[in-house]
């Protein structure tokens, strides 16, 4: 997966279907945990319906914040608040890596058990980028692929369920905490709601093919 892959994006229909719903919200996740919103997807948010991507009350709520927060918004402001949580000079106030929040450090072993579970799903990531393959947005990225990929060998319920258990739920809820519980954090606390609550949603949906 490369850096044109991970900002890539486009809205989901109803007449799509639920799994390619799931796959789009992933996406999703992945473009906004990655960098602030430039004018021309904050423009599809102008426009796009309030209504949830995913069937279920239970994202309704978080949804609607969101793209209120989106809205509203000046792209620069965005990109000042993405800065001030996750950039700065030094250690960022918040860490966008699985290990840290796995291990309390960067490059440790939850880090390599990401990697060895990539090579075994024929996956690596693109040595032009700068973050390691344990930032939220490159595991929210392995998750679409999971759900939209063709190879039906990896992508398939069993392997979204396997890694969705050892590298998202393990973590991201953890840092959607800290982000929410940041001074800064305003519509990055409200892209946290929505993160949380969809990966509850997953959770239990996963817990159904248990």
């Amino acid at each position: 997966m490369n850096s044109d892959e991970i900002r890539a994006l486009s809205f989901a229909t109803m007449d799509d279907g639920e799994e390619l719903a799931r796959a789009e919200v992933y996406g999703l996740l992945a473009r906004l945990w990655f960098a602030p919103p430039d004018e021309e997807l904050l423009q599809q948010f102008r426009v796009a319906v309030t209504e949830a991507p995913q069937k279920g009350a239970f994202l309704e709520a978080p949804w609607e914040a969101l793209v209120a927060a989106l809205r509203e918004a000046r792209q620069g402001a965005i990109a000042e608040e993405y800065d001030a949580l996750f950039h700065g000079v030094g250690r960022p106030d918040i860490l966008l890596y699985g290990s840290y929040y796995l291990s309390g450090h960067l490059h440790e072993k939850p880090l390599a058990q990401l990697r060895a579970d990539l090579a075994e799903l024929g996956l690596a990531k693109d040595d032009a980028r700068g973050e390691t393959e344990d930032h939220v947005s490159f595991v929210f990225e392995v998750m679409r692929y999971l759900i939209a990929g063709d190879d039906v060998a990896i992508c398939n319920l069993e392997r979204q369920r396997r890694f969705f258990r050892l590298h998202v739920q393990t973590w991201v809820e953890a840092l959607c905490d800290a982000v929410v519980e940041h001074p800064r954090a305003e519509v990055y606390a409200r892209l946290a709601d929505f993160t949380r609550a969809f990966v509850q949603v997953e959770t239990q949906g996963f817990d159904l093919l248990e």
